[in-house]
């Protein structure tokens, strides 16, 4: 597939293309796309960055290299046993012509963990990070004007090295590549529960970003989409709420004038998602609108501040959810690196539809705002959490 025809499947209209010069990435030009039309999908850009490591060995030096196939062996790991994860984070450009990443090194960190549960090599949190920084700087073009997008970024380890026999593989490939995209999900957010299929398992990979954890939700989304739904909410064996296709989920409740209770599963798969989700990073916030007022081993208390001097204390509890109380709940929204935050318009459990609050006011809007806010340099960063890129 060309260039061309890979731009058009992801919904971005190519206007033309001219291979890069050594030096394209640095002199600020725009690749030639039309930036109000990009969707989630794969626009392939000028370079990605490899490294390469043997089984009990350290990654050596990585390369830049142009965008393309790579060669893999019939018999690798990633190949026979899905011997691979991977992670994604997002690079943002801000108002001023500043280019942002939003806390790599939590996506480094938890690449290691991953590493470790698969039996695998991984990179140092400095040389993912500095894999990463070379990776967008090599594609500044392709990172989106400010408030057209986002340039989502892909590193991927996988075994690599040829293994017949069940046994981790004898060598290791950690590849980074990145491509523009718009919003993951298109219009509004209507969910099914699913009841056959399960997400995750207690004792599983659920709690790590294995590749192998993907494909098996292919077939409930497409039934799903064939519905009319957008994405599917999955409960574990003990019809609990586990989290949707790709991304975590959150309950809201009213419990008074100027009371939220907000609601946070935790099951199989929330350690997996603590590190990227919008309430991991307000544990500490003390930013622009959020206060955080009390914290204890099962509740966490944050104080929102509008424009207009409202405040609002948020009850942010942890707990496993019934399914059944979907129906208690105001407001729900999801959370993720590709989706950002996004309020769900309605949830279909066993033929019944639950329509919640959605759009301004809400508690999913207002940590949608906080959240792109800091990622696009809007909202002053007091805790360091955004990196710029040199």
């Amino acid at each position: 597939m060309t260039r061309d025809q890979y731009c058009r499947t992801a919904g971005a209209e190519v206007e033309g293309y001219n291979e890069p010069s050594v030096n394209s990435h640095v002199n600020g030009e725009y690749a030639k796309i039309n930036w109000d039309v990009l969707g989630f999908g794969l626009i392939p850009t000028d370079y990605m960055y490899i490294m390469n490591c043997s089984k009990d060995q350290h990654f050596s030096q990585g390369t830049l290299t142009p965008f393309g196939k790579i060669e893999v062996n019939p018999s690798s790991g990633i190949l026979n046993y899905g011997q691979g994860l991977f992670e994604g984070l997002k690079a943002h450009r801000t108002a001023n012509g500043r280019i942002l990443l939003f806390r790599p090194e939590e996506n480094a960190m938890r690449m290691k963990v991953g590493a470790k549960r698969m039996c695998m090599q991984a990179p140092t949190v400095e040389q993912f990070v500095n894999a990463v920084k070379q990776t967008v700087h090599s594609n500044k073009r392709w990172v989106p004007p400010p408030g057209k997008g986002a340039m989502y970024i892909r590193p991927l380890l996988m075994g690599s090295g040829p293994v017949l026999g069940v046994a981790p593989a004898s060598e290791y490939t950690f590849i980074t590549y990145a491509s523009p995209v718009g919003n993951y999900h298109k219009g509004v957010l209507n969910l099914i529960v699913e009841e056959k299929f399960r997400r995750a398992i207690p004792g599983g990979t659920g709690g790590v970003k294995a590749v192998t954890n993907y494909a098996i939700i292919y077939k409930p989304i497409a039934e799903a989409k064939a519905k009319g739904f957008t994405d599917v909410l999955f409960l574990n064996a003990e019809k609990y709420i586990e989290e949707v296709s790709t991304t975590n989920i959150f309950l809201v409740k009213t419990t008074s004038a100027r009371y939220y209770e907000v609601e946070q599963i935790t099951l199989t798969r929330w350690y997996e998602l603590e590190l990227m989700t919008m309430w991991y990073e307000l544990e500490q916030i003390t930013s622009t609108r959020w206060y955080e007022l009390e914290q204890t081993t099962s509740t966490r208390c944050y104080e929102l501040e509008e424009i207009t001097s409202t405040r609002y204390l948020l009850i942010v509890k942890e707990r496993a959810i019934p399914v059944g109380e979907l129906f208690d709940a105001e407001e729900v929204f999801c959370t993720g690196t590709a989706v950002g935050v996004n309020s769900v318009n309605s949830i279909t459990y066993q033929d019944t539809r639950i329509a919640y609050k959605r759009g301004a006011g809400t508690v999913g809007q207002k940590l949608y705002e906080m959240l792109t806010g800091i990622q696009t340099g809007r909202i002053e960063d007091k805790m360091g959490w955004t990196v710029e890129l040199d």
